[in-house]
């Protein structure tokens, strides 16, 4: 009689193994799926960040094409700088050039505080144009200077300013250029400043264009 219930304890501890087996094999497949689905997640994004890359990688090359001036269009743009106040500008009327007279001493000591005021703010390719021989002139000289940027080109022509007010008691008659700063043009009437950004300079290319000036190059 003791042996009955020892079989019947076997029975049942079989079937929970049954069950547990069962179990585990539907548990299974679905571990399997959702590391598919993961992986799918992983290669798709890794797909994506390669077109972007690529995509950025090739950026579109600007071509700078380069103006030939004519002498006539040279005389009427220098004309047209000089002549054209910060008064026209704001108000839409006209301001006549004065005529100056002074003497070599005065325009000598002028030019030395343009040229100071310049070198004080390390302008570069400083370059004085004479042009007082040639006809149809608008003034009697250039000094011209570049610079590496648009923040450097008005520190260089409040420089200039500061420097001859402080050396010569002379104020500009007018100057303009401040907002765009690629190119500030200072007009002391018989010295014309021209303080460039260094490609607007090469653009323009006033020395080209006054060839037959007497050019001075100050180291």
């Amino acid at each position: 009689m003791a042996k009955i219930p020892v079989k019947k304890a076997a029975a049942k501890k079989t079937t929970k193994t049954a069950v547990t087996k069962k179990e585990t094999k539907k548990a299974a497949p679905a571990k399997k799926a959702v590391a598919t689905k993961k992986t799918n997640v992983k290669l798709g994004f890794a797909a994506v960040s390669k077109k972007k890359v690529k995509a950025k990688a090739a950026p579109a090359k600007k071509v700078v094409k380069k103006k030939i001036i004519t002498p006539e269009e040279r005389e009427l743009r220098e004309a047209n700088l000089i002549a054209n106040s910060e008064n026209k500008k704001k108000t839409g009327s006209s301001t006549k050039r004065p005529k100056k007279t002074s003497t070599p001493k005065e325009t000598t000591s002028l030019l030395d505080a343009i040229v100071e005021g310049m070198e004080d703010r390390k302008a570069k390719n400083i370059t004085i144009l004479n042009i007082s021989s040639l006809e149809n002139r608008v003034t009697d000289y250039f000094v011209i200077c570049d610079a590496d940027s648009k923040t450097h080109v008005n520190s260089i022509a409040d420089s200039i300013e500061d420097m001859v007010i402080k050396l010569t008691n002379e104020k500009a008659f007018h100057s303009e250029g401040h907002q765009n700063s690629e190119w500030i043009l200072i007009d002391y009437i018989n010295i014309v400043v021209h303080v460039f950004l260094r490609e607007t300079r090469e653009f323009y290319n006033i020395e080209g264009l006054w060839g037959d000036a007497e050019i001075t190059t100050i180291n």
